[in-house]
């Protein structure tokens, strides 16, 4: 099933598509964060406030939803599910910089992380967050 080794994988006590969609978002926030922090520090520029404001482009709930937005057309009906999953989960609160429309998305956003992750599928979880920081076109 591993399409990758990864030495810091600890197999989940339940098979993935039973784990509730709020633990499937925070391991996916963790992950997400770790490959953007990896991805910033590509650039030439390591200095910690340039650091921080590089990663907060993409791990807002503001960022996470636009990132969403250009996955949707690209995922599957498995993904699909997850991702409503995430979405329609109640998690009680809402941070204070975000609306609860893009909150949600942000949150079924990290769920399919999270899900792909302890799929271990980790050549389409590599596919979808190389998306997630390649530049945008123009007009689409």
């Amino acid at each position: 099933m591993s399409d990758m080794m990864n030495p810091f994988f600890i197999p989940p006590g339940k098979k993935p598509n039973l784990i509730q969609p709020l633990v499937l978002a925070y391991l996916g926030d963790a992950v997400f964060e770790m490959y953007i922090r990896q991805h910033v520090i590509t650039n030439p520029n390591h200095r910690p406030n340039h650091l921080h404001r590089s990663s907060t482009k993409y791990v807002s709930a503001k960022a996470q939803a636009r990132i969403l937005e250009r996955w949707m057309p690209l995922l599957n009906e498995d993904e699909l599910d997850i991702v409503r999953r995430g979405r329609n989960a109640k998690s009680g609160t809402v941070p204070k910089n975000a609306d609860l429309l893009e909150y949600r998305h942000a949150t079924g956003m990290e769920c399919l992380v999270g899900y792909l992750y302890y799929k271990e599928e980790y050549t389409r979880l590599r596919e979808l967050l190389d998306i997630a920081v390649a530049p945008q076109m123009e007009g689409k």
